[in-house]
């Protein structure tokens, strides 16, 4: 598959490390026997079946002089100073963003109904990793003029880590007072909508994207998708969990006219418990009468956005 710079800059934030690796490899043009060449004059031994294995993924550099081998590999690539140290650093699965936390609602609740998540993705056979971590992410949630979560969709770019994969699974978790089995689920690009399981007391919902084609490691996709709830009572913040870190998130909040918010603001919080920092009030557009954040990179923790209606 072909590379390009772009790709490479892409691939080097979001990683994961044998991908990073693959794709320098192949926007430098160089074979393998050429870089253990290379490192050879800086006074370090490699074997091409070990480089090869680090660009498959079948084996992650972690002895002493494997490090040093990878930082020597920053320079014979021409890569930025640690970049691939730093996916090494950020663990096997640090750079993956292949499965949605739920969203809405105050975070705490979010942790109380992980239990429930974990049981519906057992249900969905879903293994922990995914096989995907995210490129892009732009999300637009509606609220109605009864100051309820009408729904919101997204636009998502996804990268493969490894072949095969053929789906996505999608978390909404509504308002209290919402009622999944009356969300709808909307596959709105390049993906179906497959099986769908709920939990009625923790107003949780998983949805199963099925993708048209199967990924091939390194390759990206783009889809579009959506929830209509409605069912819940007023919102009064809208919060998106990451457990790893990824690429970029936008998230949009619209309001209806007849139910506008006195403050808005931007948030973040590093874990559960650290109070909530970072804090930006936020300036409703004029006619549109939305908010919206830009985080370039997602870094493991909390983003979100409130708002008060008095």
């Amino acid at each position: 598959m072909g590379h390009t710079e772009a790709d490479l800059a892409q691939v080097l934030h979001t990683g994961p490390f044998h991908l990073a690796l693959r794709a320098a490899l192949a926007v430098r043009g160089l074979p393998l026997q050429r870089v253990q060449h290379h490192l050879a004059h800086r006074g370090i031994k490699v074997g091409v079946t070990s480089l090869s294995y680090w660009q498959q993924g079948a084996r992650r550099p972690q002895r002493p002089e494997s490090l040093r081998a990878v930082r020597a590999l920053e320079d014979v690539l021409e890569l930025p100073g640690n970049s691939l140290i730093r996916l090494l650093d950020l663990g096997e699965g640090s750079a993956r963003t292949d499965v949605e936390r739920p969203a809405a609602r105050s975070y705490r609740s979010l942790v109380e109904a992980s239990g429930v998540v974990e049981q519906l993705l057992a249900d969905l056979e879903s293994p922990a990793d995914g096989g995907l971590h995210t490129v892009g992410h732009h999300e637009r949630v509606r609220i109605g003029a009864a100051r309820q979560l009408l729904g919101r969709d997204s636009a998502h770019v996804v990268r493969s880590h490894r072949d095969g994969i053929d789906r996505y699974l999608a978390i909404h978790h509504g308002d209290p007072g919402c009622d999944p089995a009356r969300v709808e689920v909307s596959a709105l690009e390049n993906c179906r909508t497959g099986r769908v399981r709920w939990h009625r007391e923790t107003g949780v919902l998983i949805a199963e994207l099925l993708f048209d084609a199967r990924l091939r490691a390194g390759e990206t996709y783009l889809f579009g998708y959506g929830f209509e709830d409605g069912t819940g009572g007023p919102s009064t913040e809208y919060v998106r969990g990451f457990s790893f870190a990824g690429g970029q998130y936008v998230l949009q909040v619209r309001f209806d006219d007849g139910a506008l918010p006195v403050r808005c603001r931007r948030f973040a919080q590093a874990t559960t418990g650290a109070p909530r920092g970072a804090r930006t009030d936020l300036t409703l557009s004029g006619r549109h009468r939305t908010v919206h954040l830009v985080e370039q990179g997602v870094r493991p923790g909390i983003l979100g956005i409130d708002w008060d209606w008095e």
